[in-house]
């Protein structure tokens, strides 16, 4: 239980790290508060989100962190085992790009393909 609770604590703290070193890790955050309070604005104005829904919102918002934290990990672990230019490490770290610009892009498309009818009807 001891090992379990050490290696939650060390988890914690790489997302701490995440929040206080990564500007585009706490972007992301701030996207996925913006849609999670949306959806509770919407709440109150009487168009309620299904539960799909709400998974399919939680799920794009972790997929785009999980992808942002893998990213920044990559990148540091690179930097410290080539700290040289390499042509490799470029398309390494240009691919992880790659995928959390692909994670965040299919975030935005579910966040409006939820939000927005939502939205549209609660304006009308």
């Amino acid at each position: 239980m001891k090992k379990s609770f050490q290696a939650f604590l060390y988890a914690l703290n790489g997302f701490v790290l995440l929040v206080k070193t990564e500007r585009n890790f706490r972007i992301a955050v701030i996207c996925g508060v913006i849609a999670i309070v949306t959806g509770i604005a919407l709440d109150f104005v009487g168009e309620h989100l299904f539960r799909l829904e709400w998974a399919l919102i939680f799920l794009a918002i972790g997929l785009v962190l999980t992808s942002e934290a893998l990213n920044s990990a990559l990148e540091k672990a690179l930097d410290l085992l080539y700290p040289d230019r390499h042509p490799m490490v470029g398309m390494s770290k240009d691919m992880a790009a790659g995928a959390t610009l692909l994670a965040s892009t299919i975030a935005l498309l579910i966040g409006g393909f939820v939000l927005l009818p939502h939205i549209l009807s609660a304006i009308s």
